[in-house]
């Protein structure tokens, strides 16, 4: 489906995004790991969150959903079991990085992973390698590749340092480790998002934070409390930057998640001199809170000034990294994002497709090995861009048209459903306000 988006008048009004994605997918598996009923409210109905429902039915629990509210039915800590039965994770990364970790315990029992023609190009060999150190027995296609298959068996805890900051992989082997025997370390080389590491905290899992080291202990069983799930900052963060590069703009985004981890895009707005107000969480250290912070956010219009994102920044903003890419073009000067190159095993591979994708639309950018480099204060002519099946990608274009001066086509637009249901009624409903 094709999509254009005009050049806008101010965005005006208030607006509620979609709940947390990253949130949403975990508060199902870890419901799927209670015995007893879990309720989660405000949970996304989207694609890939949608995927891991159907992926906790197919590995025994029994999830239900009415709206945004979801019941699951567990199976327990260690009961699940797919029967033979492919789990088909489509296109959601996070689903396919995270659930190996529980499985892998499941002694006796196997689980094939697949999923759609994008998620058969996305690598789990950075899963495989500490669940192989913890005894787990995988087989991958091409030792890397999806479809591939966990095979249970007993886990032994171990120090992990990762190589590349991911949440993904640290959730993963967290995950692994509440099912080990001993305890499970995972060093990180820069802080990621701590989602997996605060709703264990908040069910009592034993868990504590060193330094950059996250340890945790074994589980014999999980009690799970219901969970709300908050509203999603990379989500909002499409209106967030249409508010600021349109002119005349004046949004009030609520009920948003400002986790430090994940708000590194609000840091990055507030060094270009975007008008972004609301209140922040600061950084935690020591033991791991077990609330996720909520607030609303003030934004309006303003002018721009390039900046630079380095590697310790990434891990922080790495879903936002392509909307800076298009701040860049409004800034005066120059932006440059570097140690980015987790930015390659997205959806799309996120360099090639930003730099291209804006390029094609005017910009002045190009790329890096491990990023970009923006040369700004031109702004964005207009034209058509590509989604490649990447829904990041086709809400960027959405706002590089709202901000440019002849508009932009997206190829594709079907892939911002993935996370942000709605987002054409939504742009809609602020242009009309």
């Amino acid at each position: 489906m094709d999509a254009t988006f005009a050049p806008s008048g101010p965005l005006k009004g208030r607006l509620t995004p979609p709940a947390d994605k990253s949130i949403s997918h975990r508060a199902a598996m870890v419901g799927a790991m209670a015995t007893e009923p879990v309720t989660v409210t405000n949970y996304l109905a989207a694609e890939d969150t949608l995927s891991t429902l159907r992926a906790m039915g197919t590995i025994g629990a029994l999830p239900s959903r009415e709206g945004s509210t979801v019941v699951i039915r567990g199976v327990g800590l260690r009961a699940p079991d797919a029967h033979g039965e492919t789990i088909d994770v489509g296109n959601a990364g996070t689903l396919m990085r995270l659930l190996p970790g529980w499985l892998a315990g499941q002694e006796g029992r196997s689980f094939r992973f697949d999923g759609d023609a994008s998620i058969r190009r996305r690598p789990v060999d950075r899963i495989a390698v500490p669940l192989r150190l913890m005894g787990a027995n995988i087989e991958a296609t091409d030792d890397r590749l999806p479809p591939f298959t966990v095979h249970g068996t007993q886990l032994q805890g171990i120090t992990y340092e990762l190589p590349v900051a991911s949440a993904q992989v640290k959730s993963c082997v967290l995950l692994a480790g509440m099912m080990a025997h001993g305890d499970t370390t995972v060093i990180e080389p820069v802080p990621s998002r701590d989602h997996t590491e605060r709703l264990l905290s908040r069910l009592g899992v034993p868990l504590w934070r060193t330094g950059d080291a996250i340890t945790v202990g074994h589980v014999d069983e999980l009690t799970v409390e219901d969970i709300r799930v908050p509203g999603d900052l990379s989500s909002a963060a499409f209106p967030i930057v249409a508010g600021v590069l349109v002119k005349g703009s004046r949004l009030l985004i609520e009920g948003v998640n400002v986790n430090w981890t994940r708000a590194g895009i609000l840091n990055v707005l507030e060094r270009m001199g975007a008008v972004v107000i609301g209140e922040r969480e600061e950084r935690v250290d020591g033991a791991v809170p077990g609330e996720e912070p909520i607030a609303d956010l003030d934004v309006a219009h303003g002018p721009l000034r390039g900046t630079t994102v380095e590697a310790a920044e990434v891990p922080l903003v790495i879903d936002e990294l392509p909307l800076v890419a298009l701040l860049g073009c409004f800034a005066e000067g120059e932006t440059v994002v570097r140690g980015a190159e987790e930015l390659k095993h997205k959806e799309s591979d996120r360099i090639a497709t930003v730099v291209d994708g804006l390029r094609g639309l005017g910009a002045h950018i190009e790329a890096t090995d491990d990023g970009f480099v923006v040369q700004g204060g031109t702004g964005i002519r207009g034209g058509t861009i590509h989604a490649h099946g990447d829904h990041r990608l086709a809400m960027l274009g959405a706002v590089a048209g709202l901000a440019s001066r002849e508009g932009v086509t997206v190829v594709g637009m079907e892939a911002a459903e993935v996370s942000y249901p709605g987002f054409g009624e939504h742009v809609a409903r602020l242009q009309r306000a």
